[in-house]
Formats: C-alpha cells, sequence, structure tokens
C-alpha cells in the first residue's frame, strides 16, 4: 500500500501536487463555517449527564430558559467622581441599560473576508440590573450574550458591546468596568495578540533558518512550510467534515491545538524524507531522481506510516473518556494526522520527484561525501561509551521526574492572572460584595411527586445554604412558570475559578442540599465551580482508563513494526522516562518555583499522549536505521554508530522544529504550562532519548535487540552501502 502511494506519487508529481493544492484551497474556504457549527457552547456540556451539575445545566435550560449557549458579562457602572450613586443616578443607569437591550450589536468583519463564509454572530444581548452595592459605589448590570466565549467571532461582538458601553456611560458622566468569563477571555487575548503574532513568526523563521542551515538550500528552506500549510489546510477542513458529518461537538481550542500539531509534525515527517533523500543522491549520483525518490519514500515511508499511525492509536483512545473535551479532542487529532499522513506518502514524495537535485540548489552538498562532523563524533561517543552514557540519560531523567513529588492538579481557567482590566473589575466588585456574585453557584429544585414549588417549601434548604461557610450571600427563592422548579443563587466568598470555590460546591454546599431537599423534590448543584468539581471528577477517572490502554495500543504498532519483543519494550520504557521527567520539570517550575497552586488538570493527559506519541516517531526513525544498519556486515556497535551519525541531524532538526511549534502556545492565554511541557517534552524525547538512550541500549545488547528474531546480515538490494566507516569497539 505504502509503496503503491508513494511509487504513484513520484510518478505522476504534477497531478497529485495540483490535487492537493485544489484541495487544500477548498477545504481552507469552508472550515470557518463548518468549524462555527461543531462547537461547543459550554465546558459543561462535555460533562455526562450523570454528573450533578450537567443535571442543573438541563433543569436551567428546561425551565428557566437559559440558552446552552449563553455566556454572561458582569458591567459595573459608578460615577466618575467616586461618589455614591443617588437615586437619580440609579435611574440613569437603568435608562441606559434598556437602550442597550434594544440596540442589536453588529459583528465586526474583515474587509478581505466572505460573508457567506463566516457565521454572523451579531446579536441583541439581554441587559438587566444585578445588584446595587451596599455602600451605593456601583451598580451591576447583567448581559447576556450569545456563543463560546473562545470563538473569535463571539469575542468580536463583546469588543463591539464594551465600546459602545463604555462611550454610551461616559456620555453619561459614568465610568464602566467589565468582568466574567468573556471578559478576562478578551482581555488576556488582547494583552498576548502581539506576542502570539511575533511568536508564530519566530516559528516559521526557526523553520526557514534551520533547513538553510542544513540544506543550503531555497527549495529546501521553503517548499516544508508551503506543503504542510497545504495538507493542514485539507487536514483542518478534514476534521470540520468529519465532526459536521457524525455530529461530533469540538471544543473551540480544538482547531488551534491541531494547526501546531500538524505544522511539527508534518515538517517532522518531510524532514526525514529530504534528509535520507540527499543521502541516497549522494551515494548514487548517476540514478535518476525520480527513481530514487521512489525508493526513498517507499523505505522512509513505512516509518512515518508507523509513527503516524502511533499518534493516531494514542489519540484515538480519547475516544473512552468519559469528559467530553477529550473525547471530541482525539478523533480531531487522528483524524488530521491520518490526512498529514496521506499527504506525506503522496505529496511529499511528489515534490521530491518533481524537484529531483533542484531541490537542495544552490547547494553542491550532493556532489560530494561530507566530512566526519559533529554527528559522526557523536555517534561514535554512543558506540564506543554506551553504559556511561546511558547512566548519564537516566540521570538527568530520574532528576527531573523526582519533581513530581508533591505534584497537585490546577482546575482554574488560567489567564492572565490579575494583569487584565476584568480581573481589575472583579477584584472592585468583592471589595463590597462577595466575589461570586458575578458568577454565582445555584441550586435548582424539581418536584418528582407532580406538586407544586412554594417559596416556604424551601426555607429550610434556603436556610441551610445560608449557614455554609463561605456562602457569602443567598438570592431570593426564584420559581419558574409553572411553579415545578426553582433556582437559588448564591454567591460564594471565593473566587468561582479557584480551588476553594471548587471545594465548597462539591463539598459543604452539596452536602447541604442533600441534606435538607425537601420530601418530593429533587436538587442539584449547577455554577462554574461545580462544573469545574465535576470535570475534575472527570478527568481523575479518565485518566485511568486512557494511560493504559493508550500504552497498550502504542506498544503493539512498535511489535507489528519491529517484529520484536525486547526491542518495543526499551521504546515504551524510554518514552515513560521522559513523560515522567516532562512532568516533574513542569511540577518544579510551575508548583514550586512560580507558587502556582499545581499543574493544570489537562497537563498530565495531553503531556502523555503528545511526548509518548510524537516522541515515539523520533525513537521507531532510529531504531529503524539501527536495525536496517545492523543488517549490513559489522559489528552492532559499529551499526549504532552509523545509525546515529546518519539520523542525528534529521532528529536534531526536527526536533527543534517541533519543539518550536509548540513554544508557540505560550502566547495563548492560559497554555503557559502545556507549552513549556510539550517543549521540553520533545527536546527530550528528540536529543536524551532517541540520540542517547535508545542507541546506548542497542549498543550494549546488539543484535539481542532484536529478539526473537535478529536482522540478517546482508546488503539491502534498494539502498545503497554507506561509506566505509569504523568504529574503534572495546
Amino acid at each position: 500500500m505504502i509503496r503503491a502511494l508513494t511509487g504513484y506519487s513520484t510518478r505522476n508529481p504534477w497531478k497529485v501536487i495540483t490535487l492537493w493544492v485544489v484541495l487544500g484551497l477548498s477545504l481552507a474556504l469552508l472550515s470557518p463555517m463548518l468549524l462555527a457549527r461543531v462547537t461547543q457552547s459550554q465546558t459543561g456540556d462535555f460533562l455526562p449527564k450523570s454528573y450533578d451539575s450537567a443535571a442543573a445545566l438541563r433543569i436551567a435550560e428546561e425551565n428557566f430558559g437559559m440558552k446552552p449557549d449563553a455566556t454572561t458579562v458582569t458591567v459595573l457602572v459608578a460615577r466618575t467622581d467616586g461618589q455614591a450613586l443617588t437615586a437619580a443616578d440609579q435611574q440613569r443607569v437603568e435608562a441606559e441599560a434598556a437602550k442597550l437591550a434594544q440596540r442589536r450589536v453588529v459583528m465586526p468583519r474583515k474587509d478581505d473576508e466572505p460573508a457567506f463564509l463566516v457565521p454572523d454572530r451579531s446579536q441583541t444581548p439581554r441587559v438587566a440590573p444585578a445588584m446595587v452595592a451596599p455602600d451605593r459605589g456601583f451598580e451591576l448590570l447583567s448581559v447576556e450574550l450569545t456563543g463560546n466565549a473562545a470563538a473569535e467571532g463571539v469575542q468580536g461582538v463583546y469588543r463591539a458591546f464594551r465600546d459602545a458601553t463604555r462611550a454610551q456611560f461616559a456620555d453619561a458622566g459614568m465610568r464602566t468596568g467589565f468582568t466574567g468569563g468573556l471578559a478576562d477571555a478578551v482581555d488576556t487575548a488582547d494583552s498576548h495578540r502581539t506576542a502570539a503574532t511575533v511568536g508564530s513568526a519566530l516559528v516559521m523563521g526557526l523553520i526557514v533558518l534551520l533547513n538553510v542551515l542544513v540544506f543550503r538550500s531555497v527549495a529546501a528552506a521553503l517548499l516544508p512550510l508551503l506543503a504542510v500549510a497545504m495538507i493542514g489546510s485539507a487536514a483542518g477542513g478534514a476534521v470540520a467534515v468529519a465532526a459536521t458529518l457524525t455530529g461530533l461537538k469540538l471544543d473551540a481550542g480544538t482547531p488551534g491545538l491541531v494547526s501546531v500539531v500538524l505544522l511539527g509534525i508534518g515538517v517532522d515527517y518531510l524532514l526525514f524524507l529530504l534528509f535520507r533523500f540527499r543521502e541516497h543522491l549522494r551515494a548514487r549520483p548517476e540514478q535518476p531522481a525520480r527513481e530514487a525518490a521512489a525508493q526513498v519514500t517507499a523505505r522512509v515511508g513505512t516509518a512515518i506510516t508507523s509513527a503516524a499511525l502511533t499518534i493516531v492509536a494514542a489519540f484515538a483512545t480519547l475516544g473512552v473518556a468519559s469528559f467530553g473535551q477529550f473525547r471530541s479532542l482525539g478523533p480531531a487529532i487522528a483524524v488530521a494526522v491520518l490526512v498529514m499522513l496521506l499527504g506525506s506518502l503522496t505529496m511529499m514524495p511528489a515534490l521530491l520527484a518533481a524537484c529531483g537535485r533542484g531541490m537542495f540548489w544552490p547547494s553542491r552538498s550532493l556532489r560530494r561525501q561530507p566530512d566526519e562532523g559533529f554527528a559522526a563524533r557523536f555517534g561514535t561517543l554512543v558506540a564506543r561509551r554506551p553504559l556511561p552514557m546511558l547512566l548519564a540519560a537516566l540521570a538527568l531523567l530520574g532528576a527531573l521526574a523526582a519533581g513530581m513529588t508533591g505534584i497537585r492538579m490546577d482546575y482554574g481557567l488560567g489567564g492572565a492572572g490579575d494583569r487584565t482590566p476584568a480581573a481589575a473589575t472583579a477584584a472592585e466588585i468583592s471589595r463590597t460584595l462577595p466575589a461570586g456574585v458575578s458568577d454565582p453557584t445555584s441550586v435548582y429544585v424539581v418536584t418528582t411527586d407532580g406538586t407544586t414549588l412554594t417559596p416556604g417549601r424551601l426555607d429550610g434548604l434556603s436556610h441551610a445554604l445560608t449557614q455554609v461557610e463561605g456562602v457569602g450571600k443567598t438570592g431570593g427563592t426564584v420559581l419558574n412558570g409553572d411553579r415545578r422548579a426553582a433556582r437559588i443563587d448564591l454567591y460564594l466568598t471565593a473566587d468561582p475559578q479557584s480551588r476553594r470555590a471548587r471545594d465548597l460546591a462539591s463539598g459543604p454546599v452539596r452536602a447541604a442540599v442533600a441534606a435538607h431537599t425537601p420530601a418530593g423534590t429533587s436538587a442539584h448543584v449547577g455554577g462554574t465551580a461545580a462544573i469545574f468539581a465535576d470535570i475534575s471528577t472527570a478527568v481523575d477517572h479518565d485518566l485511568t482508563i486512557v494511560f493504559p490502554v493508550a500504552a497498550a495500543l502504542i506498544a503493539l504498532i512498535l511489535l507489528l513494526l519491529l517484529r520484536s519483543l525486547l526491542a518495543p519494550l526499551v521504546l515504551m520504557l524510554s518514552v515513560g522516562l521522559g513523560f515522567a521527567a516532562t512532568l516533574g520539570a513542569a511540577t518544579l517550575l510551575f508548583q514550586h518555583g512560580l507558587g502556582e497552586p499545581g499543574v493544570s488538570f489537562t497537563l498530565p493527559l495531553v503531556l502523555f499522549l503528545f511526548v509518548v506519541a510524537l516522541g515515539t516517531d523520533y525513537n521507531i526513525l532510529i531504531t529503524d536505521r539501527i536495525r536496517e544498519e545492523m543488517q549490513r556486515p559489522g559489528p552492532p556497535r559499529a551499526a549504532v554508530a552509523r545509525a546515529v551519525r546518519h539520523t542525528t541531524p534529521a532528529i536534531a532538526t526536527a526536533g527543534l522544529v517541533l519543539a518550536g511549534s509548540f513554544a508557540t502556545l505560550a502566547a495563548t492565554p492560559g497554555s503557559e504550562q502545556v507549552a513549556f511541557a510539550l517543549t521540553l517534552g520533545i527536546l527530550l524525547s528528540a536529543v536524551v532519548l532517541s540520540l542517547v538512550l535508545v542507541p546506548a541500549v542497542a549498543a550494549l545488547l546488539g543484535r539481542a535487540l532484536w529478539w526473537p528474531l535478529r536482522p540478517a546480515r546482508h546488503h539491502h538490494r534498494a539502498e545503497p552501502a554507506p561509506e566505509p566507516y569504523r568504529v574503534p569497539v572495546p
């Protein structure tokens, strides 16, 4: 199958390239519209229905008209002179609020965006007075917009509403402040906008610079980016189409993560091909370029396919997760990687065949064998002294892994902390009102015996909730139209996104509800704090399932590829050490060093999947080359030295590119931990695991690494024998 794809592509390069260009451009145009339709609006919607906060969401939607995609912004209105609001001031505030509630906010759109491809988020917000501060220093307005707070279109609508509101109240002599999840997300995104732009430009520059330094070629520097961009556009569109056809709901952050993954692995695979293509052309200068491209891509295509399927298998295991955000991320990345794999086996071979030796113009490196350089000396070192190199690698990984001691999970939403205007507004509110006033924890009660509810029937529950330590204030009992459901809002003294608020909602508040719910009714606790408390439970459950299933699938793929029992075990143990070391380093830096509450709750799972799956790519490449070299005559350590010599440039360059891609996530609000951990994890996988630990073990075990089968000692006909290269073996 692999040889058929690569063979057809190298025989018909321009047909294949044209097809990918058309496909990439078409899906790139359609994907924004399709993605908008399959994006989930609320984090709580990803929870299984059995969770308490998910049940509360359903009651709110069915009985109180809460929109499933609603997002709330709290507006603070105060006098510019700092004086208390008078009765006339309060009337003016409420009159201006009524005007805002009748004004449609038009979604801003770029001039070059076709209207039919971009979903129109324009809407008329629901604006209502919420409460006045006890000292009458300000009044709060509750504003309801629809759409995911992470969606760019919704954020654009909020900016337009914020600016209009600010100007309108300024004309009335009032100042305004805005807070809430959407306000904080927009403020944080705006503060990181320049960093994100610069970061993306730096990654593009890094890829081009590395390729120029390595290949001394214009085409080799630019074509990887162009090819990966085209295949990545098709892959992003394929994810949107697949989600539309299957009804899968995606998190708003999934497309961005998919793009980063595709950039990294796409450039990796093309670099693997380019390095092997150049090596092949140097050894056989008389061979036609298309024939060489066919042979190289067929040979390397096997390793690339195994590497890609490892990633697919790892992320496919997220299908067994209970938390929907994980469950949707897995298929999305799996589909995107499969498309990138198809592009790696078709468009990339076609590019090599179409460009031929011109791929490396104007470099003259094809005309001569390279001098013995760092890679050769490094390969000699690993082969001659495998035990000290192995012990050094284990010592480094063990020291970093020790950082996991005392690790805690942080279920906060991340962001820019106290540096945003939204955070400053929230702090101003919390000085006179409970911190949770802009995002209450709500208790929903429904009848189960067919009777109706009255406020008096719920007095006992309401009183018990006021006695819970950490509940600063309770709202009145609100009944729905048929009086079969009720809502009691709780304003916690803790920030709704803090661990203390989650502990309150999942502990004392739910305990009070369970103990004082009237007979003939059922009650559920909802709100941000309750949702994230349930998410923490779901994630803890998923970690115990996904880890072993993913490890088993990856081990199976390695077993089929390497046809050995011992080699897959070595690779799995090495990537396990890499995972532990990376998580330990993140814990050392963020929890112990910077004093954060803990590591992000998604970090262990995302890190496991990315570092184990993507890091295995490099292990597969080096192990496959070691086996190939061991099939040639000579001692095993000489084979290890040759394998390290030939793969070090490819693995080092690919690792830097992928690490640089992940580093750009640091410009995304709340993703600093993920960016650091993935960047470090990929560097450890590429340098320490693939170029030191695995080759050192191979040098120590020799051909026994392939037990129960051992590579036969013969020359490959498909590949030329390398130039003579001997390693002194003690």
